[in-house]
């Protein structure tokens, strides 16, 4: 695998179709974001000043949209970081495998949609720092 940057992480505009009757932003597997999705969930009800996230998948893509209200994310690729707020439903982060990612920030009644490119498998996850510096210093 090659050694994740927080330079990979590329928030990705949607196409939103404006109708007097609302907007519609579609996603197509492939297309509009760089992977298949096999699991879509969302977050919402998050108490103000709580964090979510602090954790890298070894191969999980995640693509994040704030389908309603803004939060920050907070990239760390274990050499650089990088912050980048979601605050458009048209607009969604897209975090490879191999970058800590925590959402922090939360405004009042946000909703954070969480496509993913893999089903949930605990064995992907890393969720303790020191633990990803050590996998990724073993990344090529």
């Amino acid at each position: 695998m090659k050694k994740p940057s927080v330079y990979d992480c590329n928030i990705i505009t949607l196409a939103s179709i404006k109708n007097r009757a609302g907007n519609i932003t579609p996603i197509t597997n492939d297309i509009e974001i760089p992977f298949a999705v096999r699991r879509v969930f969302y977050i919402y009800d998050i108490p103000g000043g709580e964090d979510r996230g602090a954790h890298a998948h070894k191969q999980c893509h995640q693509f994040l949209i704030a389908a309603s209200g803004s939060f920050e994310i907070e990239l760390n690729d274990g050499i650089v970081s990088r912050t980048v707020m979601l605050n458009r439903p048209y607009h969604g982060l897209h975090i490879p495998p191999g970058i800590w990612a925590a959402e922090k920030g939360f405004s009042s009644g946000t909703v954070c949609l969480v496509l993913t490119s893999e089903k949930y498998q605990e064995d992907d996850y890393i969720r303790d720092y020191a633990e990803y510096l050590t996998y990724v210093k073993s990344c090529n």
